[in-house]
């Protein structure tokens, strides 16, 4: 699923990016590689704040979107 549905406090890990390769290069130098684990911090206005590689990250809902993962258990 999209990085853009996940629930506050979910601790995700990062299965895919998608997007143009423009897109996929921005997004990995922000540290979105699969495999990382990746926490929503919270939501504001259209806006999610993640936690990643120990740092908080603001992305819109269209980026967000471009990032699958899957959930913790």
């Amino acid at each position: 699923m999209p990085l853009s549905m996940a629930k506050k406090g979910e601790i995700s890990v990062i299965k895919n990016v998608c997007g143009k390769e423009e897109t996929k290069r921005f997004l990995e130098s922000l540290g979105f590689v699969t495999g990382s684990f990746v926490t929503i911090v919270s939501e504001l206005g259209g806006n999610i704040i993640v936690n990643i590689k120990e740092s908080r990250i603001a992305l819109n809902k269209d980026l967000a979107s471009k990032i699958m993962i899957q959930v913790q258990a």
